[in-house]
C-alpha cells in the first residue's frame, strides 16, 4: 500500500470515525463531563503553543483556568484537573477501539511477512519442499510475561472488545452505550493484583484468542504442505510466565505456581469442552456417539474439577479409537473436522501454555549458602569456596534435603517449587513446566547449582525432565556467556544431562537490563555477538542451542520491528527457533484480537524460514560492517557511560520522573525495584519504570543515547557514505536505526524545556537533550529521510495522533510534579502525588510500548 494509500485509509477508518465517536463523550456520566468537552481543545492548544514558546507546565495550567474558566479556589482547580485526567483516559480507550479494529484494513492480512505471501513465494520459486523440510525442525514460542505494563484492568479490556465489534459497523447507540459504560467502569485496581489474577488475565487471551487463531495457523500450513496427520508437530507453541516467575516478587510460590498450572488445564479442558460439542453434534453415528459421551464426561468432570485423574495420553488413545472407527465404518465422513480438534489438542496438551519458573542467580547462591550451614558441609561462608569444592559439591554431593530443617521461607519455597515441577509434569504432561531460567546467570555454578537442587529435592538425573535455562542480560554476563557454556558443554556431569535431554541447550539473553547496563548500540551488539559465539560454541560440542529473547515493547527493551530482527540474523546464528517474551501493553497492543494475533504470529514464524530458506543478503554482516558497527558500540556505550556515571542519573529519576509512583499503581504484583533497601540503585531497579519513566517524561533515553554521538565521530572522520552503505546493506543495522527512530519520534524536550533553568538538573537535562538534538540530525542524515519514519507512514501517523491527544495530559503530569516540588503542606502534596499517579494511565495506555 503507498503512502498516499496508508493516510487516506487512516483518514476514513480511524481519524473521521474518532472525530465522530468523540463527539459521544460529551454525555458520559460524570457532572459538569460536558464542560470537559469543550474545555479540552482550549488547553491542548494552549500545551501546543506554550511549550513551543518554551513555556512552563505551571504557565500553561494557571493561562488556562485565568483565561478558559472563574475558578479561582484551589480545591476546584484539582477537581477539574482529575475530570480531565478520566476524560482523557477514556479518549485513549476510544482511540484503542477504533484503530484497532482498523487493523485488517490497514495492514494486508496477505502482505510481507505473512504466511500466504511465504508459501506463495516458495511456490514460486519453487522451494515448498525446502519450507516443508524446515518446519518440521523449526518452531516460534511466544512467552507471555507477568510484567506490569498493562495498565488497562480486565474490564476495560472487555470494553474494548466489544467496542471493536460496534465500530466497523458504526453502531453508534451500542458505541454510546458502551463509552457510558467506560464512564463509569474504574480504570484504578483498588489494590494490587495478585500472581493468579495476573495469570488469569492473560488466560482470558489464551481461550478467547489463541486458542482458534493458533488452530487455524497450523492448518493454514498443513493445507499447504500437506502434511500427514501423524506427522503433525507445532510449529507455534506457548510459554507462561505469571505464576511462574518469582525473580524479586515474593507473592510467586510454589503453591502459586501448582495453582495457575491447574488454571491453565482447566482453561484448556473448557476450550475442548466447547469445541468437542461441535464435534458430537455431527458425529451422531452407529457405534461413534457412546465414545464420544465418554470422552466428552472425562473432560467435564475434570474441567469442573470433580476429578483429576485424566492425562493427554489417554485423551489422544480416546480420540484415536474414534478415528480409527470413522475411518474403517463410516467412510471418514467428518474425518478433518475430528483430525482439527485432535490438532489441538496435540497443540495445547492439557497445559494450554508451558509455565516457565524463573529466579535469580544469587537466591540460589544464597540457598547453597544455607545448606552447608545447616549440614555443615564446610566452615567457609560458600561464596568463599574454591572454584573446585563447588564442582565437587554441585555434581558429586549427595544430599537428601528435608526442607523443614530450615527457617528462611525463602529457602524453604524454593525446595518446595523445584518438587512441584514433577507434581504438575505428573498431571498436566512434561510439558506444561519444563523451563527453569536463573536471571543474572554469571558462571557455570548459576546453572549447576539449580541442578544440584534437584539432586537434593530426591531426583534421579533421570527424572529431572527440566532445560536449565542461564540468562545473560548485563554486559559482562554477555561477554562471558561463551566461555560459561564450554565450561558447561566439557563437564561429563553437564553432558550427561544434556543428553538426557536429547542435546538441546536453551538460552535466555536478556535486551532490556542490557540496555540499561550499556546502552542501546553496545547492548544490541553484545547480544548478537553473544548469539554467534554462542551458536559456533554450541555447534562444536554437539548441542542444538535455541536462543530465548526476553524483549519488553519499546525499542529500550528490545521491542519494536521484532520479525525484522529475526529475519536480519544471518547464518552465523543458530535459528532452529525463535522465542520471545510478549508482555502487558504488547499483548494488547499487537496480539489482542484474532486479526493481529494472526498477523504477529505469522510474522514471526515467516522471519525464521525467510532467515534460512529466502536469505536475504542484506541479513549477512561482513567484516568491514563488523568493524564499524563495533566502533559505533564502542562509541556508543563510552557516551551512555559517561551518562550512567554521572552523579545526578539517579537522582534525577527519581527526583524529576514519575519514576516512585510507578509503585503505587496497583498493576502488578511485583516490587517496582528487586532490593528493599532505602537507598535507589540503578542495577536494583527494574527495566520496566527504568524505562517507562524517561517515557513519561517524553525524553526516552534508553532509546537512543550514544547513537548520535557514536555517529558522529565517524562522520566528523569522513565516513558518512560509509554509515550510508551500511544502513542500506545491512537489514540489522537499519532495524536497529529504525527502532531508534521510533523511540526518538515519541520524544518531545518542550515538554520538560523548564528543567533547563533548574539550578541542580538543569546541565543534566541540557547534555541529554543535546544527544537527542545529535541523534535526530545524524540518523536522518544517514537514512536519507526527511522526517524520523518518513518509510513507516501507519507507525508515524498512529504515534503522531497518539501524543496529540495525551498532550493536555502530560502537561498535567508535570504541572503536578512542579506542585509536588514547592508544596509545603503535607496534604496538598499528596494530592498532587494522587494526579501523577493517575495522570501514567493514560500516557501508558496511549504509548501502547513504552515500558
Amino acid at each position: 500500500m503507498s503512502k498516499n494509500s496508508i493516510e487516506s485509509v487512516f483518514t476514513q477508518e480511524v481519524h473521521n470515525k474518532y472525530l465522530v465517536f468523540n463527539t459521544l463523550f460529551s454525555r458520559l456520566p460524570y457532572d459538569k463531563m460536558a464542560k470537559i468537552g469543550q474545555l479540552m481543545p482550549f488547553l491542548h492548544d494552549l500545551s501546543e503553543a506554550g511549550f513551543e514558546q518554551g513555556k512552563e507546565p505551571k504557565e500553561i495550567i494557571n493561562l488556562f483556568f485565568s483565561q478558559y474558566t472563574s475558578i479561582k479556589d484551589e480545591k476546584e482547580k484539582i477537581d477539574l484537573l482529575f475530570r480531565f485526567i478520566t476524560y482523557i483516559e477514556r479518549q485513549v480507550v476510544l482511540f484503542d477501539s477504533i484503530e484497532d479494529s482498523a487493523f485488517e484494513k490497514l495492514t494486508p492480512l496477505n502482505g510481507k511477512g505473512t504466511l500466504q505471501s511465504t508459501l506463495d513465494l516458495a511456490v514460486q520459486q519453487n522451494k515448498l519442499e525446502e519450507v516443508k523440510e524446515k518446519l518440521k525442525n523449526f518452531k516460534v514460542r511466544v512467552v507471555f510475561t507477568a510484567h506490569p505494563t498493562q495498565f488497562y484492568p480486565n474490564s476495560v479490556l472487555r470494553i474494548i472488545q466489544d467496542l471493536e465489534e460496534l465500530i466497523p459497523k458504526n453502531d453508534i447507540n451500542g458505541i454510546d452505550a458502551l463509552l457510558q459504560q467506560l464512564g463509569k467502569t474504574p480504570f484504578i485496581n483498588d489494590q494490587k493484583p495478585t500472581p493468579l489474577e495476573e495469570a488469569q488475565s492473560i488466560i482470558f487471551y489464551l481461550r478467547h484468542v489463541y486458542y482458534q487463531v493458533i488452530g487455524e495457523i497450523h492448518q493454514k500450513i498443513n493445507n499447504y504442505l500437506q502434511n500427514e496427520e501423524s506427522d503433525f508437530s507445532p510449529v507455534l507453541e506457548l510459554g507462561f510466565w505469571p505464576g511462574g516467575d518469582r525473580d524479586g516478587n515474593p507473592f510467586v510460590t510454589a503453591e502459586i505456581s501448582k495453582k495457575v498450572s491447574q488454571e491453565l488445564r482447566t482453561s484448556i479442558l473448557k476450550c475442548y469442552y466447547n469445541d468437542f460439542k461441535i464435534v458430537c453434534r455431527r458425529l451422531t453415528l452407529k457405534g461413534i456417539m457412546p465414545l464420544l459421551t465418554q470422552i466428552s464426561n472425562r473432560i467435564y468432570t475434570n474441567m469442573n474439577g470433580l476429578k483429576n485423574d485424566l492425562t493427554l495420553e489417554e485423551l489422544l488413545a480416546s480420540l484415536y479409537e474414534v478415528r480409527e472407527l470413522l475411518i474403517t465404518k463410516h467412510n471418514s465422513i467428518f474425518l478433518d473436522l475430528f483430525d482439527r480438534f485432535i490438532q489441538q489438542v496435540k497443540l495445547f496438551g492439557l497445559h494450554f501454555a508451558s509455565l516457565d519458573i524463573r529466579q535469580d542467580s544469587s537466591i540460589h547462591e544464597k540457598v547453597m549458602e544455607e545448606i552447608s550451614q545447616k549440614y555443615a558441609i564446610s566452615p567457609k561462608p560458600y561464596s568463599e569456596w574454591t572454584h573446585a569444592e563447588k564442582l565437587h559439591f554441585l555434581t558429586e554431593k549427595e544430599l537428601l534435603i528435608n526442607e523443614d530443617d530450615f527457617e528462611d521461607a525463602l529457602t524453604k519455597d524454593t525446595f518446595r517449587t523445584v518438587k512441584a515441577i514433577q507434581e504438575i509434569q505428573t498431571l498436566n504432561g512434561e510439558r506444561a513446566c519444563h523451563r527453569y531460567i536463573i536471571s543474572n546467570s554469571t558462571s557455570m555454578f548459576s546453572v549447576l547449582e539449580v541442578l544440584a537442587l534437584f539432586r537434593f529435592c530426591g531426583y534421579k538425573e533421570a527424572d529431572v525432565k527440566v532445560d536449565v535455562m542461564p540468562l545473560f542480560e548485563t554486559i559482562e554476563g554477555l561477554d562471558n556467556a561463551q566461555s560459561t557454556m564450554a565450561a558447561l558443554y566439557q563437564l561429563p556431569f553437564y553432558n550427561s544431562h544434556l543428553t538426557n535431554r536429547k542435546n538441546y541447550q536453551a538460552i535466555m539473553l536478556g535486551f532490556s537490563d542490557g540496555t540499561k547496563d550499556g546502552g542501546y548500540v553496545k547492548a544490541n551488539w553484545e547480544i548478537y555477538q553473544a548469539k554467534e559465539k554462542l551458536s559456533r560454541v554450541s555447534k562444536k560440542n554437539q548441542i542444538d542451542v535455541v536462543f530465548f529473547d526476553g524483549r519488553g515493547g519499546p525499542p529500550a527493551r528490545g521491542g519494536g520491528k521484532t520479525h525484522q530482527f529475526y529475519a536480519s540474523q544471518g547464518p552465523t546464528i543458530a535459528n532452529n527457533e525463535i522465542q520471545i517474551t510478549i508482555q502487558g501493553q504488547t499483548i494488547t497492543s499487537m496480539y489482542g484480537s484474532r486479526a493481529q494475533a494472526m498477523y504477529n504470529f505469522e510474522q514471526l514464524i515467516s522471519a525464521g524460514i525467510i532467515n534460512d530458506v529466502f536469505q536475504d543478503d542484506r541479513s549477512i554482516i561482513d567484516k568491514k560492517e563488523r568493524n564499524l558497527i563495533d566502533e559505533l558500540g564502542e562509541e556508543g556505550v563510552r557516551k551512555y557511560f559517561e551518562l550512567k556515571e554521572h552523579p545526578q542519573f539517579v537522582s534525577y529519576l527519581e527526583n524529576k520522573s514519575p519514576l516512585k509512583y510507578y509503585g503505587l499503581t496497583n498493576i502488578g504484583s511485583r516490587p517496582s525495584k528487586r532490593s528493599s533497601g532505602k537507598k535507589l540503585t540503578l542495577s536494583d531497579l527494574r527495566a520496566i519504570p527504568f524505562v517507562g519513566s524517561w517515557s513519561q517524561l517524553k525524553q526516552n533515553v534508553p532509546g537512543y543515547f550514544g547513537f548520535g554521538s557514536a555517529l558522529q565521530k565517524v562522520i566528523e572522520e569522513g565516513r558518512l557514505e560509509d554509515l550510508k552503505s551500511l544502513y542500506q546493506s545491512s537489514l540489522y543495522f537499519k532495524t536497529l536505526m529504525e527502532n531508534s527512530m521510533m523511540a526518538l519520534t515519541k520524544t518531545y524536550f518542550p515538554l520538560t524545556n523548564y528543567m533547563k533553568n533548574d539550578p541542580e538538573y538543569g546541565d543534566f537535562w541540557k547534555i541529554l537533550y543535546e544527544e537527542y538534538l545529535l541523534t535526530v540530525k545524524n540518523m536522518l542524515l544517514v537514512s536519507g529521510q526527511k522526517v524520523l519514519m518518513e518509510s513507516e507512514p501507519l507507525g508515524k501517523l498512529s504515534i503522531d495522533y497518539r501524543e496529540h491527544i495525551v498532550l493536555p495530559l502530560l502537561t498535567i503530569q508535570q504541572y503536578a510534579l512542579q506542585k509536588i516540588e514547592e508544596t509545603t503542606d503535607e496534604t496538598t502534596r499528596l494530592v498532587y502525588e494522587k494526579m501523577v499517579t493517575r495522570s501514567l494511565f493514560g500516557n501508558i495506555n496511549a504509548s501502547r510500548n513504552s515500558a
